[in-house]
């Protein structure tokens, strides 16, 4: 393994780091609402998945 000294760390750390195309504060927020609207469409989801679980396992057990 070849070992570079800390300068050239540094400076080939800074060239990458220039190389980052950062997002725009619209695209943060955008895509963070994106986030927000598809957690509570799937907690959503969820809920009426087991609600009829729920309900289909507590008209079998009715039966018994």
């Amino acid at each position: 393994m070849a070992f570079t000294n800390p300068a050239q760390f540094l400076q080939q750390t800074r060239a990458e780091v220039a190389k980052v195309v950062w997002p725009t504060r619209r695209e943060v927020v955008l895509t963070t609402v994106m986030v927000f609207i598809m957690a509570t469409l799937t907690a959503i989801f969820f809920s009426l998945v087991d609600l009829a679980i729920r309900s289909g396992l507590n008209g079998v057990f009715g039966l018994f």
